[in-house]
Parts: C-alpha cells; sequence; structure tokens
C-alpha cells in the first residue's frame, strides 16, 4: 500500500447539500474532523435538511461558478483538503440544459482548482468525476485508469472537461507547486436519502411510498452499483495518499463484482420493500435509448492495491441498505441521522485505525 498521511486540517466539501456531499459530511463529522461547505442552497426535502446539517459548521450557500465568493471562502476557511463534489450530476438533465452542464461541471472544476491553488493551505484536492468519463464502445469490459476518455453525452463530456482541467493543474502543480490533485470515479451510488428525479432507486421508493407505479427503462442495462459509503470512504483513503506525497492522477472506486442489471436491481429492492411493491413496477425488458449508455464496468485494483481499499457491501446488499434506511426512517424506527449512522459505522472504525 502507499504511504499515508492522516487527515487533521480543516476540510472543505463543495456540494455538501447534494446527496453524497451530505453522506461526506456524516462521515468527516463521525470522524471528528473540522468540516465547511460550499453549495447551493439545500432543498427541503434532501438528506442534508433531513439530517439538520444547517449551522453545524461553517458554509457558504453559493454557486461553484462565482469564483470571487468561492475564492474568498476557500482563504476564510482555510482547509487542508478540498473533496469537490459540486456539480451537476444527471445525465437526463444534461440533455436539456447541457449549457449549465457544462459551465457548472467544467468551469466550477476551473474555478475550484484555481482558488484552492491561490490558498496556502491547501494541501490536496481531489475532484469527484464519474464513470461515465470513459470512451464507452459498449464492449462489456472494465475500464482502468489509463483507457481512453471521452463522453457522449452533455454529462459524461463535461466530466471529461473536468478531468482535463484535473490535468492542467496538475501540470500547474509540477511547475509551480502547490497541492496535489486526483480525479476519482465511482460507479452509480446508491443510499438512504437520495431524492434526484430519474435515478432507479430513488423513482423506485418514491413509487413503494406514495403507491403509485413506475415503469422502468433500459432493464437490461448494467451498472457498478454501490452504496455510498464505500466510495466516499475510498475518496479518504485517496486524500491521504496525496497528503502522503504519492502522485497518482485517477482512481477507480467500484466492486469487484461484475455490474448486476438494472433488472436485478429493480427485483432486490421488490423483495427488500416487500407489500405490494410488486404490482407497482413495470419492467419494459426491450425499451432501449440512446440517451445513456447500455453497459459500465470499473475495474478497481489500483485502489484495493494502493489503499487497501474494497467495498464493504455487495451490489445487491446495497440495494437491501438503501430500502432498509427508508423503511426505518419512514416507520420512525430510526432518525436519518441515526441511519447513516448504521451504514457509517464499518468504514468509521476501519478509518480510525487504518
Amino acid at each position: 500500500m502507499a504511504k499515508k498521511r492522516k487527515l487533521s486540517g480543516p476540510v472543505l466539501v463543495t456540494g455538501h447539500t447534494g446527496f453524497k456531499g451530505a453522506w461526506l459530511t456524516e462521515l468527516l463529522q463521525a470522524l471528528s474532523l473540522e468540516i465547511a461547505g460550499y453549495s447551493l442552497e439545500p432543498l427541503p426535502d434532501s438528506l442534508y435538511s433531513k439530517l439538520e446539517h444547517r449551522g453545524k459548521f461553517r458554509e457558504e450557500f453559493a454557486d461553484i461558478r462565482d469564483l470571487d465568493k468561492l475564492t474568498k471562502f476557500i482563504s476564510d476557511t482555510r482547509p487542508e483538503v478540498i473533496f469537490h463534489l459540486a456539480a451537476q450530476p444527471l445525465v437526463l438533465e444534461s440533455y436539456s440544459q447541457p449549457i449549465s452542464t457544462f459551465s457548472t461541471n467544467v468551469m466550477g472544476t476551473v474555478n475550484l482548482l484555481h482558488a484552492a491553488f491561490a490558498c496556502d493551505s491547501v494541501k490536496a484536492v481531489v475532484v469527484v468525476t464519474t464513470d461515465k468519463v470513459y470512451e464507452n464502445k459498449e464492449q462489456d469490459v472494465r475500464f482502468i485508469e489509463n483507457d481512453p476518455l471521452g463522453g457522449k453525452d452533455p454529462y459524461s463530456a463535461s466530466k471529461v472537461g473536468s478531468e482535463q482541467a484535473v490535468v492542467a493543474w496538475r501540470q500547474i502543480q509540477s511547475i509551480s507547486g502547490g497541492p496535489r490533485v486526483i480525479a476519482v470515479r465511482a460507479g452509480n451510488v446508491i443510499g438512504g436519502g437520495d431524492i434526484s428525479a430519474n435515478r432507479l432507486l430513488p423513482d423506485l421508493i418514491r413509487a413503494f411510498q406514495t403507491g403509485t407505479t413506475v415503469e422502468i427503462r433500459n432493464s437490461s442495462s448494467t451498472r457498478p452499483w454501490q452504496h455510498v459509503v464505500d466510495p466516499l470512504a475510498g475518496y479518504l483513503l485517496a486524500a491521504e495518499m496525496i497528503l502522503g506525497g504519492n502522485d497518482l492522477p485517477a482512481l477507480n472506486f467500484s466492486g469487484i463484482q461484475h455490474s448486476e442489471s438494472v433488472f436485478n436491481v429493480v427485483e432486490a429492492a421488490i423483495r427488500a420493500w416487500g407489500g405490494n411493491a410488486r404490482n407497482l413496477v413495470t419492467i419494459r425488458a426491450n425499451q432501449e435509448t440512446r440517451a445513456e449508455s447500455k453497459n459500465l464496468n470499473l475495474d478497481s485494483t489500483k485502489a484495493r492495491n494502493l489503499l487497501g481499499w474494497d467495498t464493504q457491501f455487495t451490489q445487491i446488499q446495497a440495494v437491501e441498505k438503501t430500502i432498509n434506511w427508508h423503511k426505518t426512517v419512514e416507520n420512525r424506527i430510526s432518525t436519518p441521522a441515526e441511519a447513516c449512522a448504521e451504514d457509517l459505522r464499518g468504514w468509521v472504525e476501519q478509518l480510525r485505525n487504518f
């Protein structure tokens, strides 16, 4: 494994009001780290709101494209590590909002890197991209980190642009110094509290909760599903790796299993919810679309070898955990914070002892 240095100084999370951002701040708080957040205002039903994060740490509600505000906030909070999650994260929305998607995902990353390099406290920047940055010829192969990049849709292409910004600032770092920068690529993350539209698990859970029907598209498509806590822990380990003086442009984070199909994930969700869930779901086996890639698989051998990282949940277990989170919260068995703590417990213990 690569030499690592523990996170100790202040940590900044951009996009902290989003689904992954809220889970990441829960993890960082569980590790007793000082944090700050920079993001758009949260939605009323967001996980951030359910966890009552507002006021628990220093935060700024502003657009990542506002360079002046972002630069001042980084200068004021003086983080040691920045996790850059702020983005427009939805493939289908990128078709209707391509300009906004590119400006947020590309220029937002450019702004973040520029502001980070202007602050001498920053030692590491972890830029979160996606498995969809790879040039996907639908050959059902596992992508490795040095495979060619090339997104076909506006979202994927914008994330390739974000990756190119990482390449440029890594070059700046090699010539002029500054924080080390790494891009991290994860598969389709799932977990409690995601309210996004046009995502498989949130769409299913809304249908189960309200008793409405839902139609599933692209049932034979495959994705590297994983519970959100697994890649987040990987991001922390990646930050510790570059804090330790190691230099690496990118890392994949995904389970060792072959990607599960949409059909299998839907079936697992139906079984986990129980009741009349099956009657609410219509699966169109042959309903395919050119809007999204059909098959995606990641190879995370580097993360395993360099970081000692691995997923704690299989893909089906991740589905079951996600369903159980919503059932326990809906039935008032657990608060959202308690449900998150339960899913984070294994990684919190492991990260403390790593």
